[in-house]
């Protein structure tokens, strides 16, 4: 098979930093754009922010809308996601799928799958996805 796969910038304005041996985005074959999980870093302060989980999925997502705009997508081209919640219980669930209609609600939301999972650091959400790339 053969397909190219383009690394994007390891650092794009205004996005956390990519702090381990992993892109922030990658455009392959397709074209799509693969955004890595990103967490609730805070592009004013440069550190990650924990808040509610309201608040956590907004960070994450205006992240993950500076990644794919940075890196030529647009964040209603967007076909999958992953989120991963570090407790997943009914009430963060709900919180953070009312954030997340706020950005994916339109007529054609991606594909999505909702995860409980252990996360590093002092944060509770993450999100990473693929978006379609024009």
């Amino acid at each position: 098979m053969n397909f190219s796969v383009k690394t994007t910038h390891r650092t794009i304005p205004n996005c956390p930093p990519a702090l381990g041996p992993y892109s922030l985005a990658v455009s392959a074959a397709g074209p799509l754009l693969f955004i890595s999980g990103m967490s609730p870093w805070n592009p004013e302060s440069g550190k990650i922010e924990r808040g509610t989980i309201a608040e956590q999925t907004r960070l994450v997502l205006e992240n993950i809308r500076r990644i794919a705009e940075g890196s030529g997508a647009k964040l209603e081209n967007t076909v999958s996601c992953r989120v991963y919640l570090s407790n997943l219980s009914q009430e963060n669930f709900q919180e953070m799928n009312a954030v997340y209609g706020e950005y994916f609600g339109g007529d054609h939301p991606p594909a999505r799958a909702t995860v409980g999972a252990q996360l590093p650091g002092a944060f509770d959400v993450e999100i990473e996805c693929v978006v379609a790339l024009e």
